[in-house]
């Protein structure tokens, strides 16, 4: 058998492995808890959501709670009982604080729920298979837990084309991917068929530190005649490590805050590799895992399949554990784990050993000493890193600094702290700095988000202001197309009456009508013009002007060639004058109470304009009116409040309910009332009045119902505006409704 090449990543150590205290022994299953506890945060990412309620019985594997995202996986329950809490429980982590978790209390019979097996997991589609390992809430069981259906599903643009199985398990006094490695052998094979089924890669790669001769005896014995490639290199720490191992087995390295999916390249830990081998094979969801018992606390240290949510303490207890000489209790291995603060935390997806180590066997590190600048911790580092400038940094909380010098690059292996010859607890610097700047992240992306929000809630608050302004204008424009037809009625009457006058010739009633005219077109355009300056409306204004000056003075020079007698205004003319008369007036008081003693120039044009049209309106209202009856005045007027009292009884009779021949009686009363009312007009002397119909159409079912719903559209649009949680898609719906609704009310008056 030909050698395989293999490379070598910068720095590691040797630290003394410690590993064959626990694998005396064959894989322990220790006895059921009477109570589990399901932390509901077992891996990176977010916590899940519980299913269940309290006093709810549940079997071994049944769903207990829900993924709640992305970076998420369900939780199962790894036994039958019933949910005796849902509540904050002690959890493994240094700091020791509560976080959500469901206990059961266990009923002894460890009843499955109904499973789904698929033996021929090659019949499935890549989906499906996704789909099963991300129900079965596996997270990856070798590091900090990331979920592998994540993991797994690799970028469309990354082609995969190494599939990198990592069982080089480097940290000391850990065993637990050994003894699986020796005892399920077979199991480990059988998931990675199911991986590369679901991949496709173009090779796979077996990585085991030579450490571990009986592991690699049992998976060649495994592998059979399948074309993958087992390869046994040096031992050194961290060659567990995903880049370090990629880089010993490819040559290839993962670019600095890069993926190994970036080079094409998956990696999986053979613990995570056996539970998809059983979440898809067997149909069994993760609920359990293999967890090392080491320490020289302990009477028998061992590797045992733990069920998930067990007390650390009863693990101790089952392995032997001596109290009194317990001196710390660390969950992982001693370069890379922590210090429990209590035994009474429970085991979680991403355990896999508690070192029950007396004082001898990891004494306390001697007090922090300032670092003299050795260099030993650049040296050991796989990253190739600087440490020391790292911890200067992360001291001066100088973020920036860490970001340039790489601290996301570091893995925390503790190889610069194990080195140091000044005692510093260098990782503990950059896990506090790594958490200050995600900290200082996500500050600062609530704040962006806050800004995006109040920026787009100014953009509405504009798009609606630009809206009510738009309609104010229109509503403006007409008003002032509406006053300058109110305008021009008067001064057409008047320039009629004018034109009637005793003494003016045809041509000069002619020469009037024009002038008066021509002076109305030139108010009307120099109100647009005032509104909306342009230099097409300041070009009609000034041939508007010249229209009316030539109209003017052709009908000044013909009234002076041919005087006009003085004239006599009809009383329906006269009174008509009157009303505009006393129209002008208020209107010229409010202006000129509005403008000022210096008003603009446009409230000065529109003041002059006003006075100019009383001025006009001034010769009718002194002109002789035409005589009226006296005694006809008198009976007209009687004549109106008998019509008013008559028309005031028959109403007053029909809300009542009379009979109908009293209201009958009463309407040929009201006949009569108007017959005589008639008569006392044509003898009163006074002209008829105009009386003008307005023909008022009724609204058809077809323009109620296009109308209303015109009404709908146009409130559920301000709504959605006012809403600032309303999506964009929202108000573009909105606004095509309202458009459309426009458009068939157009369509229909048409």
């Amino acid at each position: 058998m030909t050698a395989m090449q293999l490379w070598d990543f910068p720095g590691g150590i040797h630290p003394p492995d410690n590993k064959r205290q626990s694998t005396t022994l064959p894989i322990q299953r220790p006895p059921l808890p009477k109570r589990l506890v399901l932390s509901l945060e077992q891996h990176i990412g977010m916590p899940a959501e519980p299913l269940v309620r309290v006093g709810e019985r549940v079997l071994k594997g049944q769903p207990i709670a829900a993924a709640t995202g992305f970076i998420s996986v369900p939780l199962h329950a790894p036994t039958s009982g019933t949910v005796g809490f849902i509540d904050p429980r002690p959890y493994p982590h240094v700091s020791g604080l509560p976080v959500p978790a469901i206990v059961i209390d266990s009923d002894g019979r460890d009843e499955w729920c109904d499973l789904q097996p698929c033996p021929d997991f090659r019949s499935l589609e890549p989906a499906d298979l996704l789909a099963r390992i991300r129900a079965a809430g596996i997270a990856g069981l070798g590091g900090a837990g990331f979920p592998t259906e994540v993991k797994l599903s690799a970028r469309a643009t990354d082609k995969i084309h190494t599939l990198l199985i990592n069982g080089a398990e480097c940290e000391p006094y850990i065993s637990a991917d050994d003894m699986l490695m020796r005892e399920q052998a077979a199991e480990l094979v059988g998931g990675i068929d199911i991986l590369v089924h679901l991949l496709q890669p173009e090779q796979v790669l077996i990585g085991i530190e030579d450490n571990k001769p009986e592991a690699i005896a049992a998976v060649r014995a495994a592998l059979g005649e399948r074309p993958w490639q087992l390869r046994e290199f040096p031992t050194k720490y961290p060659s567990g490590g995903e880049k370090q191992l990629i880089q010993i087995l490819t040559g290839s390295e993962v670019p600095s805050g890069g993926l190994p999916a970036d080079i094409g390249i998956v990696c999986q830990n053979v613990g995570t590799v056996v539970a998809v081998y059983r979440a898809v094979v067997l149909g069994q969801p993760l609920v359990s895992r293999i967890v090392t018992l080491t320490g020289a606390a302990l009477e028998r240290p061992m590797n045992v399949e733990a069920l998930l949510g067990t007390p650390v303490g009863e693990l101790l207890d089952f392995a032997g554990l001596h109290a009194e000489r317990l001196d710390r209790l660390i969950l992982g291995g001693p370069m890379m784990g922590f210090t429990l603060p209590s035994t009474e935390v429970p085991l979680i997806k991403t355990s896999n050993c508690l070192l029950a180590a007396t004082a001898e066997e990891l004494p306390p590190p001697p007090p922090a000493m300032a670092c003299i600048r050795c260099g030993e911790c650049a040296e050991v580092c796989p990253a190739s890193l600087l440490p020391q400038q790292l911890h200067f940094f992360a001291l001066g909380q100088e973020h920036e600094q860490l970001r340039v010098h790489h601290l996301f690059d570091c893995i925390e292996c503790g190889a610069c702290a194990y080195v140091c010859p000044s005692s510093i607890p260098l990782v503990q610097y950059y896990r506090a700095a790594k958490a200050e700047i995600r900290e200082l992240e996500q500050k600062h992306q609530k704040a962006e988000q806050a800004r995006l929000r109040f920026e787009q809630r100014q953009e509405r608050l504009r798009r609606e202001e630009e809206r009510r302004e738009a309609e104010r204008k229109a509503r403006q424009e007409k008003a002032e197309r509406a006053r300058a037809r109110s305008e021009a009625a008067p001064v057409d009457a008047l320039a009629r009456v004018q034109a009637q006058k005793p003494g003016l010739s045809d041509e000069q009633k002619r020469l009037k009508i024009a002038a008066s005219m021509a002076q109305v077109a030139l108010k009307k355009a120099e109100k647009q013009l005032a509104l909306h300056a342009t230099p097409e409306l300041q070009t009609q204004v000034d041939e508007l002007r010249t229209a009316a000056e030539e109209a003017q003075r052709a009908f000044e020079a013909a009234q002076a060639a041919e005087p006009a007698d003085a004239p006599v205004a009809g009383e329906a003319e006269r009174k008509q004058a009157k009303i505009r008369a006393a129209m002008l007036r208020v209107q010229l008081k409010k202006l000129e109470g509005v403008a000022g003693e210096t008003p603009s120039t446009e409230q000065q044009a529109e003041l002059q304009a006003m006075r100019a049209e009383l001025d006009g309106l001034q010769p009718l209202l002194d002109a002789p009116a035409a005589p009226a009856s006296p005694d006809g005045v008198a009976a007209l007027k009687r004549a109106k409040i008998d019509l008013a009292m008559k028309r005031a009884e028959l109403k007053k009779a029909e809300q009542a309910g009379a009979d109908e021949a009293e209201l009958e009686r009463l309407r040929n009363a009201l006949a009569t009332a108007e017959q005589a009312l008639h008569a006392a007009e044509d003898a009163s002397g006074k002209p008829v009045p105009n009386l003008v119909r307005i023909d008022k159409r009724p609204v058809d079912e077809t323009t109620r119902a296009l109308k209303t719903e015109l009404a709908y559209a146009r409130a559920d649009l301000r709504k959605l505006e006012r809403d600032e949680q309303a999506s964009a898609e929202a108000l573009q719906a909105a606004r095509e409704r309202l458009m459309e609704a426009e458009r068939k009310l157009e369509e229909n008056k048409g």
